[in-house]
C-alpha cells in the first residue's frame, strides 16, 4: 500500500471502510455491539494527514520475533493466524511503522474468552477477553482488492505491487540513460 503525500485529507474513510471491510457478514449500523476497529490508522501531525498500515515487509521483524509463528511471511506478504497468536506484543513491540494492534477477538458478537493463570491463586485459572494481534491483511478475501484504496476520495491510496514498481524504476532509468545518450550524440555532430 501507498499514501501519495499530501494528498490525505484526513476524512477516515479507510478507516471506516477497514474496519467494515472486516466485520461478520451481515452486520449492519443497527446490529453493531462494539465500535468499528480498523486494521489501519490515520495519523496527523503537524497540519498534515495520512493513513498508517503494514508495510508487509520482506524481512519482517514482526514474523521474525513472533514465538508462535503466529506472524509469518507468505507470497503475498505478513500475515497473521489468531489460532496460534497468545497475545504477547512481541510484534507490537518491533514494527517499524507502529502498523501492529492488538483487537479484541469476538465470536457472533461476542468476546472470546482465553484462560490465563490466576496471580491470586497458585495453579488456578481466570478467563479474559481475548486480544490478539491485527494488522493489515490488504484485504484478502475481498476480490475488489484493499477496501481503503477503494474508499479514499481523494486517491491518496494505491496497492502497489513491488515487482511492478521495479519494472516502472528499471524503464524510468533506461529513459534516462536513452535521453542522455542521444543529447551526447547531438552534441558530438
Amino acid at each position: 500500500m501507498s499514501v501519495t503525500p499530501g494528498a490525505c485529507i484526513g476524512c477516515r474513510a479507510c478507516e471506516l471502510a477497514c474496519a467494515a471491510a472486516h466485520m461478520a457478514a451481515g452486520a449492519t449500523v443497527g446490529s453493531l455491539t462494539r465500535p468499528p476497529v480498523p486494521r489501519l490508522y490515520l495519523v496527523r501531525e503537524a497540519g498534515t494527514a495520512a493513513p498508517v498500515a503494514c508495510r508487509h515487509c520482506e524481512a519482517a521483524p514482526c514474523a521474525a520475533v513472533c514465538p508462535t509463528a503466529a506472524v509469518r511471511c507468505d507470497a503475498s506478504g505478513v500475515v497473521v493466524e489468531p489460532a496460534r497468536c497468545i497475545g504477547c506484543k512481541a510484534c507490537l513491540a518491533v514494527c517499524p511503522v507502529g502498523a501492529m494492534a492488538m483487537a479484541e477477538v469476538q465470536d457472533h458478537g461476542r468476546p472470546v474468552l482465553r484462560r490465563v493463570p490466576d496471580p491470586a491463586v497458585p495453579g488456578g485459572f481466570v478467563e479474559e477477553p481475548a486480544w490478539l494481534a491485527s494488522k493489515c491483511d490488504l484485504c484478502r478475501e475481498r476480490p475488489a482488492g484493499p477496501a481503503c484504496v477503494g474508499a479514499c476520495p481523494a486517491g491518496a491510496l494505491s496497492l502497489v505491487i513491488p515487482g511492478e514498481v521495479r519494472r516502472v524504476r528499471l524503464l524510468a532509468a533506461a529513459r534516462a540513460m536513452a535521453a542522455a545518450a542521444s543529447g551526447a550524440r547531438e552534441e558530438g555532430r
